[in-house]
């Protein structure tokens, strides 16, 4: 190649376009499956009897198979990167307007930011596993290996 000419163009379709990402993290707000969008990813509300259940997903998608927990572990970084931020940054914006615009002491206002977040944090938790699935889904996506026709030997 000579060295005036410019490099090839990226594709402009493929795996990592704005539209796949608005997608994805679209069927996360709706908590769904990432590849799919078809089955939910945990259990319905009236069927949550727990908090171990409202906060453990389900195995996989049955209709394409996409598993949501590859690993033990796999949400620890979820919790972390989408939950605990949203919802502290949440309190700090709120700090931040109530502090600007109101006359409101400091401990009552403390009080009245640090006593529900736990609460908050509780009820994104499915939305913060759901955005982790999207956000995982798009910069690596696991695509199933195509069926082998039958009556085929895999070689040793």
């Amino acid at each position: 190649m000579p060295e005036d000419e410019p490099p090839a163009a990226l594709p402009v379709r493929g795996p990592f376009t704005a539209e796949n990402a608005a997608a994805y993290f679209r069927r996360a707000l709706r908590l769904r499956c990432p590849v799919c969008g078809e089955h939910p990813i945990f259990a319905p509300l009236r069927g949550v009897r727990s908090l171990g259940q409202w906060l453990t997903p389900l195995d996989g998608c049955p209709r394409c198979r996409y598993r949501y927990e590859r690993e033990p572990g796999y949400f620890l970084l979820a919790t972390w990167a989408f939950n605990y931020v949203a919802v502290g940054g949440a309190a700090l914006l709120a700090w931040f307007l109530l502090a600007t615009f109101t006359a409101i002491p400091l401990v009552p206002m403390l009080f009245l930011l640090l006593v529900p977040m736990p609460l908050a944090s509780l009820l994104f938790a499915r939305h913060a596993k759901a955005f982790w699935l999207a956000f995982d889904h798009f910069v690596d996506p696991k695509r199933k290996k195509s069926p082998r026709p039958p009556g085929s030997r895999t070689r040793a």
